[in-house]
This record gives C-alpha cells, structure tokens and sequence, in this order.
C-alpha cells in the first residue's frame, strides 16, 4: 500500500468518525438516516453524471450492494433495540476486517503476508476492547447476536463493493451509481414519516444531510483505496474511524472509561505502525 493510499484510508475513518459525532445525539434516528442517504444520493447523482455508468460486468455487484445495504439497515435497527451502543458498534466493526480478510482470500484471491495479519488483530483487538466494559453487565444475547449480524453484513458489502469498484473501470461511476441506489432508502424513510420531518427543525435536517456528505466522502475515499490496495487492510485501517469516535467522545463529549480508550486507542495504533510496515 502507497503512503498516498495510506492516508487516504485513514483521513476517511476519521470522516467517518465526524460524521457519527456531528449526527450524535439525534432525536430521531430513523429520519436522521434518511437524512444520510440523501447526502449520499446527491453527490452519486453528480457523480454519475460526470463519470456515466461503470462497465455492465459491475451491475451485479451494484445490484447487491444495494439489497445488501438493506439488510445492514434493518440489522443495526435490531442490534440498537436489543443491545447497548457501547457493546454492538465496536463488536460490529471490530470483527469486520478480520472477517474482510478471510473473505478477501477466497473470493477475491488476496493472501496477506503473516505482519499485515498481526497488525490487522492488532487494530481488531483494540477496536473489540472498546466492547468488553458493556460485557460486565447483563449483555443481551440476541443484541450480540445481531452485533455479529452487523459484522457479516459489512463484510460482505465491503467485498462487494471492494471487487465491483475493480471490474467496473469507472470507479467514479461505480461510487455514483451506487449512491443514487439509495434513493430507495430516502423514499421508504421519508414516504413512511412524512409528518415528523416536517416536524424537524430546519438545524436538525441540516444536520443529518450534512452528516450524509461526509459520510460519503468517507466511504468515496474507501471504495477509491480498494482500487490498489488489499480489501482487508483496508477495511482494517478505515475501521479505527471507531478509535477515533472513541476519542472525539473523550475529548470532545467527556466521555468516559478515558482509561481503556486511550489504551484501545494506543493498541490499534500499534497495529496501523504494523500494517504500514508490512510488504504484501
């Protein structure tokens, strides 16, 4: 992985991270991801314009990105109703690129050398830390469950889209279709609760579209690094974007255990100095 890919990577985690805390707080989360996906439709919209279409050897693999997406929606709802925050977005994003990286050997023919492994645990293990306060309560089984749900559900988008932005020769393209396919997402979000957006303070729209731009900047700049870099390094350096959640929550938020996210944080910094350093 070039240097430019590296820190491509890791400026689109911390966009990542941004627009989680910019949409922090949000009274209704349903609408709120509405919000998100037309600020990701918007820019695909211009996108697909500029670029066009990507090749039809890709339109499977935006056709099922798009179902897929559906189905990590209607998961996170599942994992959030029955488990703490705290406990199923670092479990769902922890084991993402372990998982990415076994995926990424069997359909996409990528084989890791064994420090690029190392690093990946590293940054997984620091991410899953995160996750082990909440598990000193009484933790409920179907939101671990459905945290793991999440997990596979973002691997297998992930690979998706890892191996369609390659074939489509259009990455441009590609990125742009696949954000106007959530069109579908705006029109059941907003045709079902039509009245409480329009209940919604100009700010908090504002918010949430706001919080989709960048959000699909961040994803823009991914999809771009899985052009020329290995799907499971770059899964694993875009998921510190939950290190730096963790982090913009202590320092921004006054969140707290400090103690164990600073150390998560100084874990999976061992492990982005391994990843970098590894030859593939």
């Amino acid at each position: 992985m070039s240097i430019e890919t590296f820190l491509i990577v890791l400026f689109a985690a911390f966009l990542h991270a941004f627009w989680n805390a910019i949409v922090k707080g949000a009274g209704d989360r349903a609408l709120v991801l509405g919000l998100v996906a037309l600020g990701h439709v918007v820019p695909g919209l211009g996108l697909a314009l500029y670029y066009g279409a990507p090749d039809p050897a890709a339109f499977p693999y935006v056709i099922a990105t798009t179902v897929i997406h559906w189905g990590y929606y209607i998961l996170l709802n599942v994992a959030y109703r029955a488990g703490d925050l705290s406990v199923v977005y670092p479990v769902a994003r922890g084991l993402a690129p372990i998982l990415i990286s076994v995926g990424a050997m069997i359909w996409a023919d990528e084989y890791l050398p064994p420090m690029a492994w190392i690093g990946i645990l590293a940054v997984s293990g620091g991410i899953l830390m995160l996750a082990r306060p909440g598990f000193s309560n009484e933790v409920a089984r179907t939101g671990l469950i459905a945290a793991v749900g999440v997990s596979v559900v973002i691997s297998s988008y992930s690979i998706v889209d890892g191996i369609g932005v390659r074939v489509s020769g259009n990455p441009g393209g590609y990125i742009g279709w696949i954000f106007v396919a959530e069109v579908f997402v705006v029109l059941f979000v907003f045709g079902t609760r039509w009245q409480r957006l329009r209940a919604m303070s100009a700010r908090a729209v504002g918010i949430g579209f706001a919080g989709g731009l960048v959000s699909s900047a961040a994803y823009g700049l991914v999809l771009l690094a899985k052009t020329n870099a290995p799907l499971g390094i770059v899964s694993a350096l875009r998921e510190t974007s939950v290190i730096f959640a963790a982090l913009i929550g202590v320092l921004w938020f006054s969140e707290g255990p400090r103690r164990e996210r600073v150390l998560a944080a100084l874990i999976v910094a061992a492990g982005i100095s391994i990843i970098s350093g590894a030859k593939g």
